[in-house]
């Protein structure tokens, strides 16, 4: 399904991340200049969050193996959550509902196996039945099909939307930690590949601990404590952070076993190891995991890290990420651009753009994929 170039239109991008908090939807309408990269006008974004018994069961899942008919239960469940987020950012952005092109859908990894398989829950058929409105969805599937990772899949959006007159690298971190290399705009060399757990590990720790709260709010556990570097060190030994890019990769890793492990281990390694301790080396694992992406694998001249995600709002994880990068300057991106949290869901209102276009929506240099592809599934209104 294609649009005429030159017509503005209007996209809703939903994202659920594998930080499993909740959804986030944007309306973007993307305004088309012949050539030239759209220029993206946010009109809305909202982000709905997952109560505990529904995120628990997208974590079970994910640990499996689940019965199938929880499996297939929570797919159209998903669906129904998402359709909801979608129909909220609709309302909030003024725009009527049939001048809405395509909703853009994530859904959420369930499993991400490449070059094998990967697999996003989120029915887009009944997203299309909730909202009437077309839906463009299993955006990772065709990329792994043609022997790429899958991910990730923002790149496309730092490189059309995001990029400067210096080379740049956009770090975000959510549940997973991924970094896009962005050259100067015009250019060409865009990389990019996960660098390791974002936020995951430091918020399952974090639950473990504190299970009154939904995550280290703030960042005052971990400031509480101290990290056990050899620990640290002891995890970055895993084969996934030496390996060259391209390369992704999920909870399939970062597993409620794993980070049973790293608790146990934190715990033998420091006879007065404290709830603070635990929180406050999970997030040095994350910082860590980042700069040694950076030396390893990053030659090319950064001089600005624009940080975006949940890990971006967590003090003492900047404070660490701004001493193990300098003398890069490390810069929020709401500062530059619009609210980082929304960064996601417009990339995949992107994504939604690019299909309706016919324009490939993978950059093969960052999933190692044949080539360039259209990425999507298109489920009719």
């Amino acid at each position: 399904m294609s649009h005429e170039p030159g017509r503005p239109l209007v996209v809703v991008g939903l994202m659920s991340g594998t930080s499993h908090d909740g959804i986030s939807a944007a309306v973007v309408r993307f305004h088309d200049a012949g050539d030239a990269p759209p220029r993206p006008e946010v009109l809305a974004f909202v982000q709905q969050s997952y109560d505990g018994a529904f995120r628990a069961r997208l974590l079970d899942a994910i640990g499996g193996p689940a019965a199938p008919v929880e499996y297939a239960r929570l797919d159209f469940e998903l669906g129904e959550r998402l359709a909801v987020a979608a129909i909220a950012a609709i309302a909030e952005s003024g725009v009527p509902r049939d001048e809405i092109s395509a909703i853009a859908s994530h859904g959420h990894t369930v499993w991400h196996d490449p070059p094998r398989a990967t697999w996003q829950f989120g029915q887009p058929a009944v997203i299309a039945e909730r909202t009437g409105r077309p839906v463009i969805a299993d955006f990772r599937v065709r990329d792994v099909a043609a022997g790429g990772q899958g991910a990730p899949l923002v790149p496309i959006a730092d490189l059309l939307l995001f990029s400067g007159a210096d080379w740049r690298a956009l770090q975000n971190i959510g549940g997973i930690g991924n970094v896009s290399v962005v050259p100067p705009f015009g250019q060409q060399g865009i990389r990019a590949f996960d660098t390791g757990p974002g936020m995951a590990v430091v918020d399952a720790v974090s639950r473990i601990v504190r299970p009154d709260l939904p995550y280290d709010v703030d960042g005052q556990v971990a400031a509480a404590g101290a990290p056990i570097e050899s620990v640290v060190t002891m995890a970055l030994e895993a084969p996934f952070f030496h390996a060259a890019p391209p390369k992704s990769t999920g909870r399939e890793l970062f597993t409620p076993a794993y980070v049973t492990d790293f608790i146990e281990e934190c715990r033998k390694s420091r006879a007065t190891c404290t709830d603070a301790d635990l929180v406050a080396t999970a997030v040095e694992l994350t910082a860590r995991s980042i700069a040694l992406a950076y030396e390893a694998f990053i030659p090319e001249p950064i001089n600005e890290v624009v940080l975006s995600g949940g890990g971006a709002r967590h003090p003492v994880l900047v404070r660490r990420l701004t001493e193990l990068l300098a003398p890069r300057m490390v810069v929020p991106f709401d500062s530059l651009f619009f609210d980082g949290d929304a960064k996601e869901a417009v990339a995949f209102a992107l994504l939604g753009w690019l299909h309706l276009r016919g324009l490939p929506g993978n950059v093969p240099a960052a999933t190692g994929a044949k080539g360039p592809r259209v990425l999507g599934s298109y489920t009719p209104a």
